[in-house]
């Protein structure tokens, strides 16, 4: 054993092939090599549960808006034009009038399951406006759609998806309340039913 005169520490005598006793024939490199492997993993993981925090983080500000109160209550609703073949659809022509826009798509069980209570409340309210956009991107299940659930309501298919993108929605049906001066009102998330008295009572008010 020798001994480091400067610092009174001791360390193992190399063997003359520059092994160190003890480590059944494995080289100094060999151990490096496994050293530089080990650190590679570890910062790849590292790496790895950064990006997981960062998506995380974005989805919890986006889950923070998915409640029925989000940010965009209070502020103007985002105005789009849709067109679909032959129809054009602007939202701001509606102003006036209390709108529900609700963004759904033929492929969304959720949203099969409220268009009965949406053309419900068409027929019941009919001072206010339904307002569907549909974010298929066939045309033709689209139209199956129209044709075998009877929608009743004002639809129109926004295939670029860009109308949903403007309210953040991304899950659907989501549905929002605009006033008669265009502003946002409310948020609902997933399947209402939408002639249930609070909801009634809600929208009369407006």
């Amino acid at each position: 054993m020798a001994r480091d005169t400067c610092k009174g520490s001791s360390y193992p005598d190399r063997g003359s092939n520059g092994q160190l006793p003890g480590l059944k024939g494995e080289t100094w490199s060999t151990h490096l090599s496994q050293l530089g492997e080990a650190l590679f993993i570890i910062e790849s993981v590292t790496s790895r549960i950064r990006a997981s925090v960062f998506l995380l983080s974005l989805l919890l500000a986006a889950g923070c808006d998915r409640g029925d109160h989000p940010r965009q209550v209070g502020r103007p609703a985002p105005d789009f034009t849709v067109a679909d073949g032959d129809r054009t659809l602007q939202l701001s022509n509606y102003r006036g009038k209390v709108v529900i826009l609700n963004f759904w798509a033929s492929w969304c069980t959720p949203c099969i399951e409220e268009i009965p209570s949406l053309n419900q409340l068409q027929r019941q309210m009919p001072q206010l406006v339904v307002l569907g956009v549909d974010l298929d991107k066939n045309p033709d299940a689209y139209q199956r759609f129209l044709a075998r659930h009877r929608v009743d309501f004002t639809t129109i298919r926004d295939a670029q998806q860009h109308s949903n993108a403007l309210y953040g929605t991304f899950v659907f049906p989501e549905s929002y309340v605009i006033d008669r001066n265009g502003q946002i009102r409310r948020k609902f998330i997933s399947a209402q039913d939408w002639t249930s008295p609070e909801i009634l009572e809600y929208l009369s008010r407006l």
